[in-house]
């Protein structure tokens, strides 16, 4: 169809009308996201890496300078220094499985690794890297403390290692709530803010941001 001026009305020469009805292309398309990958691995493994010396170098302080049994009172008695060994999981669980728990422990660790491959968004770098760091700073001592003997894995030990817990909140001796570590406190925190961030929408991927029933962007 022409008008009068001679000029068409066909779709090849309407770009804007072509286009209708396409959805835009923003930093949360499969391409761009993509693009940040790298980056996001790094920090991530570098948030782990931060965890996890802060945990051993806390631990190697306090069976240094903490006798068990004998808790140290600090922040004015907000905490306790209380130095115990935990062959079992959080709060103290499943004690008699060690090498059970660390054999899953590795596992988590071994897919958190993998997974930070994935992340092409920050909060997501901090959470799973402080996950990775929490699991993978008490692995350490299931591998390497007594009665642990890495040498020799046939002695009956291998992966038996027990971990260090030192922090007791406002009583000693776990009165009040789990002794527990910096690990811990690091794996918690990356849960939780996991949590938050499938509740607020903020899915790991692109795909799940989007909304339902919103086709995916042309490639």
């Amino acid at each position: 169809m022409q008008t009068a001026g001679g000029t068409t009305l066909s779709e090849d020469t309407q770009p804007d009308t072509a286009m209708a009805g396409k959805p835009e292309r923003d930093d949360d398309t499969p391409e761009r996201a993509s693009r940040r990958r790298p980056g996001l691995m790094l920090a991530c493994y570098l948030i782990a890496a931060a965890a996890i010396g802060l945990d051993q170098l806390t631990k190697a302080l306090i069976l240094d300078g903490v006798e068990p049994g004998e808790p140290v009172r600090v922040l004015g008695g907000l905490a306790y220094l209380s130095l115990t060994f935990n062959s079992g999981a959080a709060f103290s669980m499943f004690t008699d499985y060690t090498w059970v728990l660390a054999i899953v422990a590795t596992c988590v660790v071994v897919f958190l690794v993998y997974l930070a491959r994935r992340i092409v968004y920050p909060a997501w770098a901090i959470a799973l890297g402080l996950v990775l760091g929490g699991a993978a700073g008490n692995l350490v001592d299931r591998y390497l403390r007594a009665p642990s003997h890495p040498g020799d894995p046939l002695d009956g030990n291998f992966a038996q290692g027990h971990v260090v817990d030192f922090i007791s909140v406002f009583e000693p001796r776990g009165e009040v709530f789990a002794i527990f570590n910096l690990a811990d406190s690091a794996l918690v925190c990356g849960v939780i803010l996991i949590v938050l961030l499938e509740l607020t929408g903020r899915g790991f991927s692109p795909q799940s941001r989007r909304p339902k029933g919103e086709p995916e962007p042309e490639r």
